[in-house]
């Protein structure tokens, strides 16, 4: 009443904009009512009128003949608003993926993909959404998975987390080794192995051992290989960080360097390493060269160091190979994460950056076939996140699609979310009447008037019947002039 100017009685002369007002109710009455909201209409600094929302909730149920008609819902809001012509346009939510519990565990990934459809005339309730909709994919992926194609090369990301950890705070907590053989024995052979070559015992190459070499260091499911291919160019750096990845000790840690560096001071092994790394271990391999190599204390933070050092170059060159190899990123576009221009935790930070992304477009191009056209501009809108924003693996990315390209996934289930909107009027004097069904309860305040709750939460194509709240928002309007 007060915000109404012509209420001349009140002799208010100033007139303060209130802001909207939205009550929260317990849903106790007939229409089980959850919220009423005000919000005045505004032209600049001048109060032209009130709009009065309610917004009720039911449910949940599976019976339908609970849910409305559409055309008696567009006659009701014919009638209410006085209006001779109304648009509808409709919404749908489809779950395309989510991650189900991990054995007996209760506590399930975060990880979801789904698809939010929007469209113009709608025809009937809980429709289909038509080919023309617009449509967007939502993407949050935690990493982690054990079914996840690139798993190891997430438990060989977080061994360099660990080290990364123990450089910072002087404790390394040591995961559980990825290789059944210690790291010392695997160290051993290898050194091994080079200084035969090098004596010409093994001119012709033992191509097992290559094998062996491409299997460890990819690590990857076999439905995944013709994506995540193995690299062939692995360095002397990197064949190692391949054995010691499975370091269970700071001693055995000492133990393998005290072996590498006693091969490169008596010249028992020539290795080759890649150019650019200035990691402390290539250092010490490009003077090893010309015959002389400083003394290195193995002590204190040192060798964690030099460990964290070249499995920082083995795997951003793992992710770099990946986005380059299927055209998703040019070297520029990746500087970003692979820059040594910043501390070793940084650097660290930003290769989870990549693992993350790399996950993502695995996901997509496994779960959902996505092929080059789709994950392109996807990898760009990661890309353009991560370097702008911290790791945040909640975090929801956006690709419009057209509905075509996920169609399969969705045309047989059942929606998390349905909804309608009927409106008439143009600009302030628009209303709308929304009704909506939702898996889940739209607000957090109300519960449930049915006990033994079923959710349906099988992925794709269920024949269960969905449980759904019904939720009606209706608004009316008081204009002052």
């Amino acid at each position: 009443m007060v915000q109404n100017p012509n209420m001349t009685d009140l002799k208010i002369s100033d007139l303060i904009v209130l802001p909207p007002l939205w009550i929260r109710c317990d849903g106790s009455d007939p229409e089980r009512t959850c919220w009423l909201g005000a919000e005045p209409l505004k032209a600049g600094n001048k109060i032209t009128g009130i709009n009065f929302y309610m917004v009720t909730c039911d449910g949940p149920t599976a019976d339908k003949t609970c849910f409305a008609n559409l055309e008696e819902l567009k006659t009701g809001h014919k009638m209410k608003h006085h209006s001779s012509v109304v648009m509808t346009k409709g919404f749908a939510r489809y779950e395309l993926i989510r991650a189900a519990a991990i054995e007996d565990t209760i506590v399930e990934s975060e990880s979801n993909i789904c698809v939010d459809i929007t469209w113009n005339t709608v025809e009937k309730i809980l429709e289909t959404p038509p080919l023309i909709s617009a449509a967007t994919l939502n993407i949050t992926l935690e990493s982690g998975d054990p079914r996840s194609p690139v798993y190891q090369l997430y438990r060989e990301l977080q061994f360099l987390l660990a080290l990364a950890e123990g450089l910072k705070t002087g404790v390394t907590e040591w995961p559980e080794p990825l290789e059944s053989e210690s790291a010392l024995e695997l160290v051993q052979e290898f050194l091994t192995d080079l200084k035969r070559k090098l004596d010409g015992y093994c001119i012709s190459g033992n191509s097992n051992e290559t094998e062996k070499i491409k299997c460890d260091t990819a690590a990857v499911d076999s439905s995944i290989k013709s994506i995540f291919s193995e690299r062939g160019d692995l360095d002397f750096a990197e064949q190692l960080w391949c054995k010691m990845r499975s370091v269970s000790s700071y001693q055995e840690l000492i133990e393998c360097f005290t072996l590498i560096i006693k091969s490169l001071e008596h010249g028992e092994i020539q290795p080759w390493i890649h150019q650019g790394s200035s990691s402390l271990l290539s250092n010490l391999i490009q003077q090893s060269y010309h015959g002389k190599i400083e003394v290195i204390s193995l002590s204190g933070i040192t060798p964690i160091q030099m460990l964290l050092e070249i499995g920082l170059d083995k795997m951003k060159k793992d992710y770099v190979s990946f986005f380059i190899g299927q055209e998703l990123a040019t070297l520029t576009s990746l500087d970003y994460f692979i820059s040594t221009s910043v501390d070793l935790q940084e650097q660290v930070h930003r290769v989870q950056k990549l693992h993350h992304m790399l996950e993502i477009m695995v996901s997509c191009m496994v779960l959902l076939q996505f092929k080059h056209e789709n994950l392109f501009p996807l990898t760009q809108i990661c890309m353009k996140y991560y370097k702008e924003n911290p790791l945040n693996e909640k975090h929801v990315f956006q690709l419009p699609i057209r509905p075509a390209l996920v169609k399969k996934f969705y045309q047989n289930d059942h929606p998390e979310i349905w909804k309608v909107d009927i409106s008439s009027g143009h600009g302030q004097r628009e209303v709308k009447t929304t009704w909506q069904v939702s898996t889940n309860p739209p607000v957090e305040h109300m519960t449930s008037n049915n006990t033994g709750l079923f959710s349906d939460s099988t992925v794709n194509g269920s024949s269960e019947e969905r449980m759904y709240f019904i939720t009606m928002a209706k608004c009316s309007q008081v204009h002052f002039t």
